[in-house]
């Protein structure tokens, strides 16, 4: 009986890392470059800015817009604001939207409002970019004319950019939202996946955008239309050679929005992970089979976290029960996920996060507790503004 026990813990978590280390495996190295993507787009292109109470920085936002997309129309819609955005964001030049309705708030009801002001005169293509984020240089017109081409969603890269030198803390952070905005994403593609949506840098042809479900509450609305669009047999395209780019959050301002999108996640892959994995292997399907098998590696800190109760559990097991395979099997893929984690750290993560702060890692992860508690007993689920890193209170 000890050793079944030892084995459900084991199998699971091992699972989960061998994934882990397998999308970081074959997310090391670049994409290839897409046929024609620099090439300027003469189409009209939407920008589409969903902005919460975000008078703070809005106006430079659209400036650095105008900057990188010439020519394109950046739409701001003010949604539930009590604040200036609505004012500031029209003083910038972009043109504005304005939303009122408390009883149905989320990002997703925001991008349905700015949807529908933009069906009278519709765009070739439109691109979401969130009110605190940036675009690179040439993003836009790539993004725009691969999404036309294919008539498949395209999400750019999304890392997270400290504009000093931030807490070790904040560049651990930072290097996880590499990882998963970045080389998981290549892995997955090239595993056969779609790329998953990441709620900013994403683009769509209209007739693509017109029927997309976005008048929901869902606070994790880029997964779940990621789904949405798998179970329709489209798969979200990616160019990480298109960037954008956000300041991250200061810690302690941080935690609503992370307890946010990991609860979200969580419960969103507690329900779909293993189904759509079942329904890609019934329908011969990598893309479901690869996004299903995404779903059931946990976020990487609580993996982490997860793996090392564990492993030490089983440890115990073993002196007990003297069968040391299944410790052995959870060591090694352990072990596996971590040296490709330093592969990875290696190649992308060294300027970002220095070996010194490598070593919060633990720190990181202990943080980060209360966050994976409060999924047991509260429910973030409010869009709400995060302070960013280096705002005055």
């Amino acid at each position: 009986m000890i050793v079944l026990i030892a084995w459900l813990i084991a199998l699971p978590l091992s699972l989960s890392l061998l994934y882990l280390g397998t999308e970081i495996l074959f997310g090391l190295r670049p994409l290839r470059g897409q046929p024609g993507g620099a090439q300027p787009t003469p189409v009209r292109i939407a920008i589409l800015v969903p902005a919460h109470n975000e008078a703070a920085g809005i106006a430079a936002t659209v400036l650095a817009l105008e900057s990188a997309a010439p020519g394109a129309e950046t739409l701001v819609v003010a949604d539930n604001c009590t604040d200036e955005t609505a004012a500031l964001a029209a003083q910038a030049g972009a043109k504005v939207a304005e939303r009122s309705d408390p009883d149905r708030r989320g990002k997703g009801y925001a991008l349905a409002f700015g949807r529908d002001a933009l069906s009278h005169d519709p765009p070739a293509a439109v691109i979401i970019v969130d009110a605190d984020c940036r675009l690179g240089d040439g993003s836009a017109s790539r993004l725009a004319a691969q999404a036309i081409a294919s008539g498949r969603p395209v999400q750019s890269a999304n890392l997270l950019v400290s504009a000093e030198k931030p807490a070790p803390l904040v560049a651990v952070s930072n290097f996880a939202m590499l990882i998963k905005n970045l080389v998981r994403a290549r892995g997955l593609l090239r595993l056969g996946g779609g790329a998953m949506l990441f709620g900013t840098g994403m683009a769509f042809s209209w007739p693509l955008f017109a029927r997309l479900p976005l008048a929901t509450g869902d606070v994790v609305e880029d997964l779940s239309l990621g789904l949405w669009l798998a179970k329709k047999g489209i798969k979200v395209g990616m160019d990480d050679e298109a960037l954008v780019t956000s300041a991250p959050a200061s810690l302690e301002s941080s935690r609503a929005q992370r307890s946010r999108w990991e609860h979200g996640f969580l419960r969103t892959a507690a329900k779909q992970g293993l189904p759509l994995f079942l329904r890609g292997l019934a329908k011969a399907s990598r893309n479901l089979m690869t996004l299903g098998a995404h779903l059931m590696v946990p976020p990487l800190a609580l993996l982490m976290l997860l793996s090392s109760i564990a492993i030490a559990a089983l440890v115990v097991i073993a002196a007990i029960s003297e069968t040391w395979v299944p410790a052995i099997f959870a060591g090694t893929a352990f072990a596996y996920a971590c040296t490709l984690l330093t592969v990875a750290w290696w190649r992308y993560g060294r300027a970002m996060l220095p070996f010194a702060a490598l070593l919060r890692v633990p720190l990181y992860i202990v943080w980060k507790i209360p966050i994976y508690l409060g999924l047991f007993t509260r429910s973030q689920t409010h869009w709400n503004r995060t302070k960013r890193e280096g705002e005055q209170r």
